[in-house]
């Protein structure tokens, strides 16, 4: 204030000084001189054009101001209304300054003569004062790495790495992956295999249709078979749910078996066992297997529970017993989520590749260091005095987001595009669900973000980033994708307010972020279609089978049968056809005879164009019953 009076003053005494001489007008001394010059300037203005604005007392206004002055001249009422809008969203000025939260563990009730005190932080506070000491700190910090060094070891490292396979393993491939008569997935007999699985095997499943036969899995992991004596499944089932069903390993703890490959195999029946279901197949399969009774394998625990639990404790023991800097804090919970994810509870394989985990970290730290510039650093230090607070708030949502893979398993979406949404029940009312919750948390921080003053700055970012964004969804041959990385990157800066519910939305961005950088690496906002079909139907032209119900001559003995299909198209080179689930020919005929087939078993056929080596969609199954009933396929492709 004192600076802005000294500048008021000194600009008035300069306007009177000038008042006065202009008052008193010219001494004698002066007066020869004054008409001099007052007769030069009169011949310069004679001989200079005249510029309209020298002629004014004030400088013309830009055009803006002119613009605003005849708009609220024309449309006095609308520009009341527009300015009193624009002002209320604008905030105060100058900008506000949200108070540090006020303690609410810190209890003192009084009513009709009763009181009641429960100093709960301020104990706290007290009692762990002498554990606060910085170095008692950083020897603590050491003993939790060479610990988690160690736990790791247990976790990964004492199993044997070709042991490892992953929930999804399989000994067939789908459709002709396996290639003609499924020589590239042999040998198909006399060949064991002790294998680790890892833990929650039962969530993983098919996100896309499965074609067994006749019929399509989705939704399930994909098991074939094991309701015989012998426990005999398919090829292409997912070998760590089967040992699940068959009771060898724990859905918590993963586990350890063993299998033999024992060749063809016919009629395979569906079971029901452990909380998992598979499904029949009622012919022959050329590579089958069986679980053995023992296994090799030693150290077979998961111990991503146990993991979870000690990460939990150390945590909370650092917001409420440690409590070191804020920013100590906040670079706490970046290395422990981290690599809780890439160690335990989500690995990109087993056992995790370290060097790809290092890689990654060092662009997460960069990040990280970003979050708490704009967001973190702005309210983590506002609750120095509130431990017991801080650790609810934080610690609740950054474990939820860490184990995002757990906490929103339940939820029926898998990737937010039309053909996913549109395929998976319930889909659609769980993400109206989730926008009416976000819609909520936006509404409510943005009223926050009014408050200080500070809302036309964050919107004129946040427009910039949806042009951006819109941007690049328009690039021609590219999928915009956002991942749940990059969410929580975009939404973390409308977080960096001193209050409650901003710490609840950093715990869980956090987390989130985490968990998507340590378990899939920072994938690119932008992705080719190929890299989100996976094993989706690509949408190609479907070849057309002419035999049909009304073609097919029952008479015809069985060995002599021959199925027939339409020509080739424009574009193709020829054909791929699966009989149960094998592929059995490639070429350019347009039939194949079915005389090395079992006549008493009932047969299942597919059919695909194929170019230059790469092969189309498939048909749906046509169906070939012993007594020589001829299903023709349904409309559409299969996987």
């Amino acid at each position: 204030m004192s600076s802005g009076s000294s500048l008021t003053a000194g600009s008035t005494h300069r306007d009177s000084t000038h008042s006065s001489h202009a008052l008193q007008g010219p001494t004698p001394s002066q007066d020869h001189s004054s008409s001099k010059s007052s007769f030069e300037l009169r011949v310069l203005d004679a001989q200079l054009p005249l510029d309209p604005e020298l002629l004014t007392s004030h400088p013309r206004l830009p055009w803006y101001h002119r613009t605003r002055r005849q708009i609220s001249a024309r449309y006095p009422r609308a520009y009341t209304k527009l300015s009193r809008f624009l002002l209320y969203w604008r905030g105060p000025r100058p900008k506000y300054d949200l108070p540090y939260p006020r303690p609410w563990l810190d209890i003192d009730f009084h009513w009709k003569g009763i009181n009641i005190v429960l100093p709960i932080e301020s104990t706290i506070r007290r009692t762990t004062k002498p554990l606060t000491n910085p170095w008692l700190f950083v020897v603590l910090v050491a003993a939790y790495i060479v610990g988690l060094a160690f736990f790791a070891r247990a976790q990964s490292f004492l199993t044997p790495s070709d042991a490892y396979i992953t929930c999804t393993s399989v000994y067939w491939e789908s459709n002709n992956g396996c290639g003609l008569d499924g020589q590239d997935c042999g040998p198909f007999s006399d060949s064991s295999f002790d294998f680790r699985c890892p833990a929650q095997c039962s969530t993983v499943v098919l996100e896309n249709p499965r074609t067994v036969g006749d019929e399509q899995v989705e939704f399930v992991p994909l098991i074939v078979g094991g309701g015989d004596v012998n426990r005999t499944y398919r090829g292409d089932t997912f070998i760590c749910a089967a040992a699940l069903q068959a009771g060898l390993i724990s859905d918590n703890r993963g586990g350890c078996a063993s299998l033999s490959l024992i060749g063809n195999f016919t009629n395979f029946l569906p079971l029901s066992a452990h909380g998992l279901t598979s499904i029949g197949f009622p012919t022959v399969f050329p590579l089958s297997w069986q679980f053995n009774d023992h296994t090799s394998l030693t150290s077979c625990a998961d111990n991503r529970d146990a993991a979870l639990a000690m990460n939990i404790l150390v945590t909370f023991i650092i917001f409420v017993v440690l409590r070191p800097r804020a920013i100590v804090i906040f670079w706490c919970l970046v290395c422990i989520g981290y690599w809780h994810v890439t160690l335990f509870s989500q690995p990109q394989l087993n056992p995790p590749p370290l060097d790809v985990a290092f890689g990654t970290f060092l662009p997460v730290l960069f990040i990280s260091y970003a979050f708490w510039r704009l967001a973190f650093r702005f309210t983590l230090p506002t609750f120095d005095k509130l431990p017991l607070e801080s650790a609810i708030w934080y610690l609740a949502t950054f474990w939820a987001g860490v184990l995002t893979n757990i906490t929103t398993d339940k939820i029926p979406i898998d990737t937010l595009t039309s053909s996913s949404l549109k395929k998976q029940q319930g889909a659609i009312t769980a993400l109206v669900i989730i926008v009416i919750i976000v819609a909520a948390i936006v509404i409510n921080q943005i009223r926050i973000i009014r408050k200080t003053g500070w809302f036309p700055y964050y919107l004129g970012w946040y427009v910039a980033g949806a042009l951006v964004a819109a941007v690049l969804a328009s690039l021609p041959g590219l999928v915009f994708r956002l991942h749940h990385y990059i969410i929580a990157m975009a939404l973390m800066p409308g977080t960096g307010f001193p209050t409650r519910p901003s710490a609840v939305y950093q715990g869980f961005l956090l987390g989130m972020f985490l968990n998507g950088a340590a378990a899939f690496g920072l994938d690119s906002i932008l992705q080719t279609p190929a890299e989100l079909v996976q094993d989706a139907p690509l949408g190609t032209t479907l070849p057309i089978f002419l035999t049909n119900s009304t073609s097919y001559n029952v008479s015809i003995p069985f060995e002599n049968q021959t199925i027939f299909w339409d020509a080739l198209p424009a574009g193709w080179d020829g054909f791929s056809l699966l009989v149960d689930d094998v592929e059995r020919y490639v070429g350019t005929a347009l039939n194949f005879s079915l005389a090395a087939f079992n006549a008493s078993l009932p047969h299942f056929f597919r059919l695909a164009l194929t170019s230059s080596g790469n092969t189309g969609d498939f048909t749906m199954p046509a169906t070939l019953f012993p007594n020589g009933t001829w299903i023709e396929p349904a409309p559409g492709s299969s996987t």
